[in-house]
């Protein structure tokens, strides 16, 4: 076949070879894994237990990589998508499965992460749903390539590449009004004169509506707290969902032992601000200067007298707290990429009694929660996810440690 890509190895299967196999598992990538002779042989949007035909397009030292021809026996939990770019769009990895479904796979995915790449045998609870499994997500960020004369596409990375772009004119996961203000701002990125560059269009929907200004000034309400950042700022996507995880996290940060808490990677300081009325005192650490001042701002604007911002180095992170460890609980939300090895050991030596480890990536933080019981000393007491990602497989991990 002339259309043979030139790196591509012919063993175990030939190019495009198409094979009958069963689903056995996901990957916590959300790829249907199944084996052939004991060769296994990924394959997205197929579901554990169906029985497929799949066509190979890529031989790795240790797998193949297939595409999903025809769904020869279907599993129970399948059916139809909402989005009629799904398997096209790489945004979404779950639309073809049962939301039930999805929880207990992002539960089992949690569970044998914790054991694979931690060590550790836990049990994990159900994962709390979403109020909403579509129409929940307040920001998108569409991309696009090197603009060229006329049509172009605006959207997110077609499945399986790094270059190709979907075309996305509606997201079923967004909310309704980010998909109102959507063709405006797909024309305005269009028609902009003197660009040639690609790049990425923001959507953020809040209090005051949808921008798609970084700069601009909004605001979220959480609770009884109103909280400000800059729209380009990280803040947490799923506002209907957001509540209940901060009304957890805080019970578990409180407990008989802990009159101070500390908020590290604190942002614009929705923990911090939402413990105020929780603990003697609250301090916010976090290492970037504008999500600081943005917390200051938030604290007075919330009349928050009990809770000061600390702009922390990463070398001396918890430098000019004055809070005991024995008394104090911690709750960490890092990004995606988790802690690094300075920060936890300086935690370490801080010795909170408490801890309450939020995070998007449950695979960095076994990472991180193999550091802190092998070498902190802590235990764990409880994990449990929160789906703050319907549809895809992200899912929102919490897991609660006490020092031993």
């Amino acid at each position: 076949m002339s259309n043979i890509p030139r790196k591509f190895v012919a063993e175990p299967f030939e190019y495009h070879q198409e094979i009958e196999l069963r689903i056995d598992s996901l990957t916590n990538l959300g790829i249907g894994l199944g084996r052939i002779d004991g060769w296994v042989v990924m394959v997205p949007f197929a579901l554990p237990g169906e029985l497929i035909k799949a066509k190979v397009y890529r031989n790795r030292p240790n797998y193949s990589d297939a595409d999903l021809v025809e769904v020869l026996e279907p599993a129970s939990e399948r059916i139809e998508p909402v989005c009629k770019l799904f398997g096209e769009c790489g945004g979404c990895q779950y639309q073809h499965m049962s939301y039930d479904a999805q929880l207990a796979w992002k539960k089992q995915q949690v569970t044998e992460g914790l054991e694979r790449i931690g060590g550790i045998k836990v049990e994990v609870h159900d994962p709390i749903g979403s109020p909403k499994q579509f129409g929940y997500r307040s920001k998108l960020t569409p991309h696009y390539p090197k603009r060229t004369p006329g049509e172009f596409p605006i959207g997110f990375h077609r499945v399986g590449t790094r270059s190709q772009m979907i075309d996305v004119y509606n997201c079923p996961i967004a909310t309704d009004e980010i998909n109102e203000a959507l063709p405006e701002a797909r024309n305005r990125v269009r028609n902009e004169k003197g660009k040639k560059k690609g790049g990425t269009l923001l959507m953020r929907h809040t209090l005051e509506g949808v921008t798609s200004k970084h700069s601009d000034i909004v605001s979220e309400k959480v609770g009884d707290l109103v909280i400000n950042f800059n729209a380009g700022d990280f803040f947490q996507n799923n506002p209907f969902a957001l509540p209940e995880l901060v009304r957890y996290v805080l019970a578990e940060a409180s407990n008989s032992k802990t009159t101070s808490l500390v908020d590290a990677y604190c942002g614009s300081g929705l923990f911090a601000l939402s413990a105020a009325s929780h603990f003697d005192q609250v301090a916010g650490v976090e290492v970037s200067q504008r999500a600081i001042e943005w917390a200051r701002a938030n604290a007075a604007a919330n009349h928050m007298e009990n809770v000061r911002f600390i702009a922390g180095q990463a070398e001396a992170i918890f430098e000019g707290l004055e809070f005991d460890g024995s008394s104090t609980a911690m709750i960490i939300d890092p990004p995606r990429s988790g802690c690094d090895e300075a920060f936890i050991r300086q935690l370490i030596d801080f010795a909170p009694v408490r801890l309450v480890y939020v995070s998007c990536d449950p695979a960095t933080q076994a990472r991180d929660l193999k550091m802190l019981t092998e070498d902190g000393g802590y235990k764990i007491l409880k994990v449990q996810p929160f789906d703050l990602f319907p549809q895809t497989r992200h899912i929102e991990n919490v897991v609660t440690l006490d020092k031993a």
